[in-house]
This record gives C-alpha cells, sequence and structure tokens, in this order.
C-alpha cells in the first residue's frame, strides 16, 4: 500500500540524518500541553539512534509568519524530550547559520540535535531552495516523519529532497497506511463521520467520501448549510450562504448516502448558559440557533456506526468548545470507541474528543495531522510524500 521507502531501507549507520517531525505542540508558559506528536515521532528516533545515526530534528512551532519570536521557541520541547528518551538531547538557536551548523558537525552517533522552528525563516512556507539547502547540507540523509505538514511543500518537507535523497519514518508511513486503505480498499460497511462548521473546507472530502463510502454522517455548523438548502429557515443559526449551492448539489448526488441529523439541540444565545431545548430537524424559532445534534440523532449514528465495519471520524458534532454542546460529540466519540470497525479519527476536535472520553486506546489509529489527513480523505497527493524516494 506504501510505495515509498523508509529509514529500513537505508543504511543509517555512522551517518548524520535530518528528521523533519511536527512538534507543533501546545505550549503554555512555556510548557508542553499534549504531547501526542512528540510521542508519535518516538519510534523513528529511536529506530535512527538505535542504528548508528546522528539525528537532527527540525520542525515549525506555531505561526510566527517568518520571524524570530520566543514564543514560538522550540527549546522547550527539546527540553521536554530529554524526558522520554535515554540519549543526550541538544539545542541549537536556529535551525540554519552558525549554531546549527557546528551543532551538526560535533553532534556524533547516538545523539540529538533539535534545531530552532523552521518557520522563523520565510523561506520555510515560501519552499526556498536555498533555505532547502542550507538544511540539507547539515545531514547526509533526510527523513520525513511530519505528516502533519506533509500536505504542504515546504523548505522542509519538500524542498531539502532537491538536494538529499528522502525516505519516511514510521510514523508518515502509519498515518498515510491507515487513511489511503480506509479510503481506497475499506473493509464494509464503510461509515464516514464529518462534522466542523464550514461545508467549504470539507467539499472535496464529502464528495471523494460520497464514492468510496456507504454512509456518510454530518454534524456540526455544516448541517445547518444542508438544511438552509433544503429550504429551512435556520434562524440565528451558523449557515454558509455562499456554499447552499454547494449543498444543494451534494444533496442531490449523495441522496442515499448522506445522512442529516434528525434533531437538535438549540439555544438561544451563543452561550454555555444560554437557555436551551431540542426541536426536530428544521423547527428552529426566530432568536434561536442550533448547537449540537441531538438524542435521536446520536441514537441513528450510534447504530449506524455499531454495524460498521470501517469508521473515519473528522470534525465535532456542536460546539465542542461548550461543555453544554459537547454532549453530542462525546456520544459519537463513545459509539466509535465501543465498534469493533476499524477506527480512525482525524482532526483537532475529535482526537481531543476521544482523548479526553478516556477512549483513545479502544480506536485504531489517531491521526497527528488535522489538514493532511484531510486531504488525504479527499484523495489528493500530499508534496511532502510525492518528494521522497519511490521503492
Amino acid at each position: 500500500m506504501f510505495n515509498k521507502k523508509t529509514v529500513r531501507d537505508i543504511d543509517v549507520n555512522g551517518k548524520k540524518v535530518l528528521v523533519r517531525v511536527d512538534f507543533n505542540v501546545p505550549l503554555k508558559d512555556g510548557v508542553v500541553g499534549d504531547d501526542t506528536r512528540i510521542r508519535g515521532a518516538l519510534p523513528t528516533i529511536q529506530y535512527l539512534l538505535d542504528n548508528g545515526a546522528a539525528v537532527i530534528l527540525c520542525s515549525h512551532l506555531g505561526r510566527p509568519k517568518g520571524e524570530v519570536n520566543p514564543k514560538y521557541s522550540l527549546k522547550p520541547v527539546a527540553e521536554y524530550l530529554k524526558g522520554l528518551v535515554s540519549n543526550p538531547v541538544y539545542f541549537a538557536d536556529d535551525c540554519l547559520g552558525e549554531s546549527a551548523k557546528e551543532g551538526a558537525a560535533n553532534l556524533k552517533p547516538g545523539e540529538i540535535l533539535v534545531l530552532e522552528n523552521t518557520r522563523f525563516y520565510k523561506g520555510e512556507e515560501k519552499n526556498d531552495l536555498d533555505m532547502a539547502k542550507g538544511l540539507a547540507d547539515l545531514a547526509d540523509l533526510y527523513v520525513n516523519d511530519a505528516f502533519g505538514t506533509a500536505h504542504r511543500a515546504h523548505a522542509s518537507t519538500e524542498g531539502v529532497t532537491h538536494f538529499k535523497p528522502g525516505v519516511a519514518g514510521f510514523l508518515l508511513e502509519k498515518e498515510i497506511q491507515y487513511l489511503s486503505s480506509a479510503v481506497e480498499d475499506p473493509k464494509r460497511p464503510f461509515v464516514a463521520i464529518l462534522g466542523g462548521a464550514k461545508i467549504s473546507d470539507k467539499i472535496g472530502v464529502i464528495k471523494n467520501l460520497l464514492n468510496k463510502a456507504d454512509k456518510v454522517l454530518i454534524g456540526g455548523g455544516m448541517a445547518n448549510t444542508f438544511f438552509a438548502a433544503q429550504g429551512y429557515d435556520m434562524a440565528d443559526s451558523l449557515v454558509q450562504e455562499e456554499a447552499l449551492d454547494t449543498a444543494k448539489e451534494i444533496l442531490a448526488a449523495g441522496s442515499d448516502k448522506l445522512v442529516l441529523p434528525v434533531d437538535m439541540v438549540i439555544a438561544n444565545a451563543f452561550d454555555n448558559d444560554a437557555e436551551k431545548k431540542t426541536v426536530e430537524t428544521g423547527n428552529v424559532p426566530a432568536g434561536w440557533r442550533v448547537l449540537d445534534i441531538g438524542e435521536k440523532t446520536v441514537e441513528l449514528y450510534s447504530n449506524l456506526v455499531s454495524t460498521a465495519a470501517t469508521v473515519v471520524w473528522n470534525g465535532p458534532m456542536g460546539v465542542f468548545e461548550m461543555p453544554e454542546f459537547a454532549k453530542g460529540t462525546f456520544a459519537v466519540a463513545k459509539a466509535v470507541a465501543d465498534s469493533n470497525a476499524i477506527s480512525i479519527i482525524g482532526g483537532g476536535d475529535s482526537v481531543a474528543a476521544i482523548q479526553e472520553s478516556g477512549l483513545a486506546d479502544k480506536v485504531t489509529h489517531i491521526s497527528t495531522g488535522g489538514g493532511a489527513s484531510l486531504e488525504m480523505l479527499e484523495g489528493l497527493v500530499l508534496p511532502g510524500v510525492a518528494a521522497l524516494e519511490d521503492k
């Protein structure tokens, strides 16, 4: 299924290996919040160290917009990594320039060097080849293990491969295998669950999955746009007016597969403490808005999930940030975890729901990349993967 070379296919002994990891993790006051992405990279890092490599890690963090900003420094992440590995971990306060060159030159097999944020340079997001060459010159080999940025052609994901042959790490390989097999060769019935606020973010995904899946269950704000396209008055609910024609097309194309909520939790204000009630589809009084799916919808969706052999879920069912309107999302998380299906979760809020429910160990695969997993579900080729050496 995965036709790219991986770290297993190259000799790394005595070599310096530049690894693009996805250490774009939440930091608060210099403390790492969720370390899922860091732990996700450990198998590749440890394999390289165990096989005699010196490992140079590069990543972006946040959106510093091409300027040095201490708030987005990877130094706290390098410190955190020290607690997860027994090997020496060093930090270079630049990803190019003297400190990076010196750090890389002095690095011995079995040691790790973490480079500073690649997005401190404008050249990263522009895929500047001079920057890419500067990164490539630090090492003998290149490994991409950053699935979360594989859908971007940046200097550290695509540009580097113009100067050094690139192979995949274990996390990248695992992500692609799960997501591509789910879409291209799923065990059936295959049920996809899509949520989130806007249809426009997921048009390609919905269209592709209507061709591939047996049922596509819709939740979140995007359901409102489908209802509005059917002529329902959604009152103060979030509706994407500019996407109504698209919604009509999708409804016409997917009438037998597309499943919309049958009831909804509405509130008289966009507020956790607002007055709320449950209504049947389309009965939203003036001044009210839809903020979650209702209990009948939870039951309908849970039943469909319980009979599935493959489930892919991306996006919340309601306003997940507010506890009163997160119930539908948590209920779907439980249904996915309780099913016997191959279950793949992608996208921030879906992953958060599974983790907050304490159900993460009951799903088959939790994706580390929101945008990248969406593009995989859309059937697109990811530039960071395409650039790697073929088997």
